[in-house]
Parts: C-alpha cells; structure tokens; sequence
C-alpha cells in the first residue's frame, strides 16, 4: 500500500462504536442493532441490511404527529461494518449505564436499538413557541452518537444558572431540568431587542453540551424548526 495512505487506514477496535476520525463512526453489527438518521450511511462492509425504524408505538406516532418531529430514523441489521456520517459535522459517543439524556434530536445521529426513546416536551415551550418546543429522550444501557457543528464544551448546570441558545444545545444529562427564558427586557436600541429573545434555561444536577454554533447547515433538518427529529 502506498505510504502516504497510511494515515487514513481503518480503525480497530472489538467496541460495537468506533470513531474512525472526528467525523466517522464505524459500528459492528455483530454487536449490536442500531437505529441511525436516514442517509447516514456513507458505505458498509458485509451483510447489512436498512429498514425504516417506524415510530415506535402509537404514543410515540400521536407525539411525532402533534410536535411535527422531522428527521427519519433508519433501523441498521446484519453481519458486518457500517460506516455513518452526518454532514462532516463531529461526531461524540456517550455510553449510557442504565442511565438517560436528552437530546436535540437533530443532532442525533446513531444509538443501540436496545435504547428505549421518546419525545419530551420543554416546560413552559407551549406559550413561548408556535407548537412548542421538544426534543428525544434516550434511556438504557449502550452507545449514542451525537453530532455537533464544531467541537462543543460542557457546561456544569449546578454551579450556576445556565442558558443557551435553543439549536446550539445538543444533549443534556437526566439529572438536569430545561424551560423556556424569554428576553422581554434586554434591549440593546431603543425599540430593538438584543437579537437572543428565546433561550433554554437548564436546572438541577448535571451537565450541557453545547456546540460553538447557533447555524443550521445546509439540508439539516433543523431548517424546518427546533426538534425537527423523527418523522414517519
């Protein structure tokens, strides 16, 4: 093989989810069964066979329907390697012990089928945005991968009171409480608000991570809105 390839050769690992760069993720799925974002995939390796992952129960289809989630999940089944993408965003693995997060579901990009979702709704979102505001919630035990528009920073909730822009919030910890903060009183020009009239307002014990970017790349379903997450 040519030397200068060397650098880009695949990634080992008996992990089921292998980050193969910041921007790829492998999973074997020998391991393990996933649900992934539809059109995630950008190439596989065995026998790998794609469904759509339906809604999951009619509770799960009568929220998706009232909140208008947008972004389809794929179910990922076989003997081999899929390999999954999202935009070159960067992608971060968080492995849940029994344990729950919530996430901005269009940042979602891959977690183990055995992983219990749904849909949750932001206190107070009702009256502060047209259909509210809601997000995917990811119980269990096994591997999520999340994506994010550059490299993000956590932020401890319980040392201070923390805000954050609603598309740059991408997951939080199940220890944590999230409403609706409206800037009513911030004006930077008279007559002209500050620009940052609706924030998420975190509480409780845990943990947020945030990405360095409130933009919606091109094609995300976070062009239709807030939440936009699981469609069908």
């Amino acid at each position: 093989m040519d030397s200068t390839l060397a650098q880009f050769s695949e990634t080992t690992s008996t992990d089921a989810f292998t980050l193969q760069n910041s921007k790829l993720l492998k999973v074997r799925l020998e391991a393990v069964t996933i649900q992934a974002k539809i059109g995630s995939m950008v190439a596989y390796q065995g026998d790998v066979k794609f469904e759509h992952a339906g809604s999951g129960g009619m509770s799960r289809m009568l929220k998706k329907a009232v909140s208008g989630e947008g972004a389809e999940l794929m179910k990922v089944t076989g003997h081999g390697e899929v390999f999954l993408a999202d935009a070159a965003q960067d992608i971060h693995l968080i492995h849940l012990e029994d344990d729950k997060i919530t996430c901005n579901g269009a940042h979602v990009l891959a977690f183990d089928a055995g992983i219990d979702w749904d849909i949750e709704r932001v206190k107070d979102a009702g009256s502060a945005v047209a259909g509210g505001m809601t997000n995917l919630s990811l119980k269990g035990t096994g591997w999520v991968a999340v994506v994010t528009d550059g490299p993000p920073v956590r932020l401890d909730v319980e040392t201070a009171p923390t805000f954050a822009d609603a598309q740059a919030a991408i997951v939080w910890s199940s220890g944590v409480s999230t409403s609706v903060k409206t800037d009513v009183n911030l004006k930077s020009l008279i007559g002209k608000s500050s620009g940052e009239t609706l924030q998420i307002a975190f509480s409780g014990a845990g943990w947020v991570l945030i990405q360095p970017s409130e933009g919606v790349p091109a094609g995300s379903p976070l062009a239709g809105g807030i939440g936009k997450m699981l469609r069908g």
